[in-house]
């Protein structure tokens, strides 16, 4: 009479051990789906995070032969902690300064800025033509109205960002107005 109901304990058993593993499996799908998904949402979470943001970055197009260009945005920081920017990328620049011009005295002077551009906590700073910019050295080819340019602004502590300036025409003093597409 034991030997009968062993292999019914048996059985049983294996059938509680089968719907654990089904259980088992379902979960660790379910927790495979989930941390891919926050892998996914990271970039977009950290940026959001994020008390630092770029506006409207913007180059000036450059004639024909062109080796260098300017380019500008606002940095606002809405932070309670000051920021650095402390480089910057563009895709059509072997190189990209941080640069500062000023008149002093009568002269006018431009200079990089080797320990970056402070952003103050709460506050903002405006790059812009005939102050504080960013130099694209070495340029690939000429920068030419309405073009788009990839590139990064990384700061000190809020990382780097991902940027696309708008090239305007010669000579602009601000960016072109965005019409809608």
């Amino acid at each position: 009479m034991t030997f009968t109901h062993r292999p019914a304990g048996i059985a049983r058993a294996a059938r509680l051990a089968s719907v654990f593993h089904d259980i088992e499996a379902k979960l660790a799908l379910t927790a495979l789906a989930i941390a891919l998904s926050l892998a996914a949402l990271q970039p977009v979470l950290a940026h959001d995070a994020s008390p630092v943001h770029v506006e409207q970055p913007w180059a000036r197009a450059t004639p024909p032969g062109a080796k260098v260009a300017g380019a500008f945005a606002t940095i606002e920081n809405h932070g309670s902690t000051p920021d650095r920017l402390v480089s910057a990328t563009a895709d059509v620049a072997a190189r990209v300064e941080i640069h500062e011009m000023a008149v002093t005295d009568g002269v006018m002077t431009m200079r990089p800025l080797a320990d970056g551009l402070p952003v103050p906590a709460d506050g903002s700073v405006e790059l812009k033509p005939g102050s504080y910019h960013l130099m694209l050295m070495d340029l690939a080819g000429p920068l030419k109205e309405g073009q788009h340019v990839a590139g990064t602004l990384t700061f000190e502590k809020a990382g780097t960002m991902p940027v696309e300036f708008v090239v305007a025409p010669i000579g602009a003093k601000a960016p072109v107005a965005h019409t809608p597409q």
